[in-house]
């Protein structure tokens, strides 16, 4: 038989009760992580092929969610649903009359679900607002606009028929808060701010609908759509300079903001514009 009597002199093991405040402390913890995670959701999300939304199916199918990605470049859309391990692929032009409500209902057909939308799909054009044309202007708020709404739309009519809460994350910028100026993107600027208030105001008609409306405003983060900034010298020094801390974000530093936003960690947030901007808007 063992002897379990410890040595003269040696303390026995301490144990802390079951409600010690480290305890409690830990079982806090624990909870709002869980929070953060995305089991069993479904996520419609646009522009997935590249960029942005690349990383963002990325980071929510590493926290538990399927992901729907929409793009119009199909053969990237398989490449990614083939690295995420699971999925669904959707090419199509979301700025097409009937691509938001078609997104959606492949969303339902596949899984029977939506739970969060992720509205990242964009354009933005540089040209002088003296030297715009109206089809263009047109068409960016088209994209960068509309084709959000829309699928915003579909999406909260199927949770509210459903009874179902959801979440819609739109991708703004931080060109929807302050003009572009020397840039010169008329188009993507009216768009972004529209985007903005858009959020504000849907959050404030659904949210006793149980649907959540956020937006994340992005700083500078280099994309395709971006990349000349960021190859030339004087980009480079127009980023560092007006960004407070002095450089541009990396793709990884959006994580938190998507994920805290598409989760039930902000079940309490809704018309809220959340810049991560290195302290872009803060002068």
């Amino acid at each position: 038989m063992t002897d379990t009597t410890p040595p003269p002199n040696q303390a026995e093991p301490a144990t802390e009760p079951a409600d010690s405040p480290s305890t409690e402390g830990a079982t806090a913890f624990s909870q709002v992580m869980s929070g953060f995670r995305m089991d069993n959701k479904v996520v419609v999300l646009t522009g997935a092929s590249s960029g942005l939304g690349r990383r963002f199916a990325q980071i929510l199918t590493q926290a538990g969610a399927t992901v729907v990605v929409a793009a119009r470049r199909a053969e990237r859309l398989d490449e990614l649903v083939n690295e995420l391990g699971r999925g669904l692929a959707v090419p199509c032009d979301i700025a097409a009359d009937q691509a938001p409500e078609d997104l959606i209902a492949a969303a339902i057909t596949e899984y029977g679900q939506v739970d969060v939308v992720v509205n990242n799909a964009g354009i933005s054009r540089v040209v002088p607002a003296i030297d715009d044309t109206i089809d263009g202007f047109r068409h960016e708020l088209n994209i960068d606009l509309v084709a959000p709404y829309e699928v915003a739309r579909h999406a909260a009519r199927w949770m509210i028929e459903n009874r179902r809460p959801g979440s819609i994350v739109n991708i703004g910028s931080v060109l929807g808060h302050n003009g572009g100026g020397r840039l010169k993107t008329p188009g993507y600027a009216a768009a972004k701010g529209g985007l903005h208030n858009l959020t504000r105001e849907l959050a404030s008609q659904w949210a006793r609908k149980g649907i959540r409306v956020n937006a994340i405003a992005p700083g500078w983060f280099e994309t395709e759509m971006n990349g000349g900034m960021f190859d030339s010298d004087g980009g480079m020094n127009y980023i560092n300079t007006n960004t407070p801390m002095g450089r541009p974000g990396q793709l990884e530093e959006l994580d938190g903001a998507m994920l805290l936003l598409a989760s039930d960690a902000a079940a309490y947030i809704t018309g809220h514009i959340l810049f991560v901007d290195g302290g872009w808007t803060a002068i």
